[in-house]
């Protein structure tokens, strides 16, 4: 198994594997890797004749300092379960110099708005950080296509915008949601919790699976005001947010229309460890 921790080093060996027939798949990731994260790895490795995987907690999509300190960083047990896949994965695993070159300086865009809703309010500057290392990472990597988790779907539509905004020339490949048994979301961040906190955080997905149902006969404000409640009994979990919007502006929805794809999008504290979630509702 091939690991890079310098870009010039990765591009050199890449130059010599790449050619116009060969597709190229990327996952970027943050590291502490789960079966969500492999998943995508499996995707990738049956789709194109080359793979690349980069591990690197990025700095500037976080606003808060804790957080980034906390965020858990394995990297030798992330490369053992790439191992347990396939050897033939190339991983790139940079510093923050390697990534900035010295300079962490994060890049300002105009995503029309995507990046003020949901995860942008709670997070200001986070889409910001976001855009900046995706677009050095595809300007790095050159990918055919790159392959992301429908959980962050906010973030996705956000990378889209980006692609289209630069003309980068990759396909962004969206997988399913990869979910623990009890249902709740894997996450890097799970890591961080006890077995008793994930028992209780699998109220997050219980709840979005019965907005889908209610979603067919409810309207949106009691839908809301019951989603609020459900978190109220739980002292261990806040909810920071619920929303429901369409799938292509995320503008909140305030009255259904049938020719809209709807979906619900939620984020809730275990504790000090944050988690989102999301569900289709058509």
């Amino acid at each position: 198994m091939l690991i890079f921790d310098k870009k010039l080093h990765l591009l050199t060996y890449l130059s010599t594997i790449v050619s116009d027939k060969a597709s190229l798949g990327f996952v970027p990731t943050m590291g502490a890797l789960h079966l969500g994260h492999l998943s995508l790895i499996k995707e990738s490795l049956l789709n194109n004749e080359i793979t690349v995987v980069s591990v690197f907690v990025n700095p500037t999509q976080f606003n808060n300092p804790n957080d980034l300190s906390n965020y858990p960083r394995t990297l030798e047990k992330d490369i053992d379960k790439i191992k347990s896949i396939s050897c033939k994965v190339i991983i790139y695993a940079p510093t923050v110099d390697d990534i900035y070159e010295g300079k962490t300086i994060t890049e300002h865009f105009n995503f029309d708005g995507l990046e003020k809703l949901m995860e942008g309010q709670f997070r200001p500057g986070h889409f910001d950080g976001v855009g900046t290392v995706v677009k050095r990472l595809f300007e790095i990597v050159k990918p055919t296509n790159a392959y992301f988790g429908e959980k962050d779907f906010q973030q996705l539509l956000i990378i889209k915008k980006l692609v289209k905004t630069f003309r980068i020339p990759v396909n962004i490949i969206i997988c399913p949601v990869f979910r623990e048994p009890n249902g709740l979301a894997m996450s890097s961040r799970n890591e961080r919790l006890s077995s008793d906190e994930k028992n209780e955080a699998a109220l997050i997905y219980k709840t979005i699976k019965e907005v889908k149902i209610k979603f067919k006969t409810e309207s949106v404000l009691s839908i809301s005001n019951w989603v609020e409640k459900q978190f109220k009994t739980v002292p261990n979990l806040k909810l920071e947010y619920f929303e429901i919007a369409d799938e292509t502006f995320l503008l909140p929805c305030k009255r259904k229309n049938k020719n809209t794809n709807y979906r619900a999008f939620i984020a809730v504290y275990v504790n000090n460890v944050r988690l989102i979630d999301t569900i289709s509702l058509n």
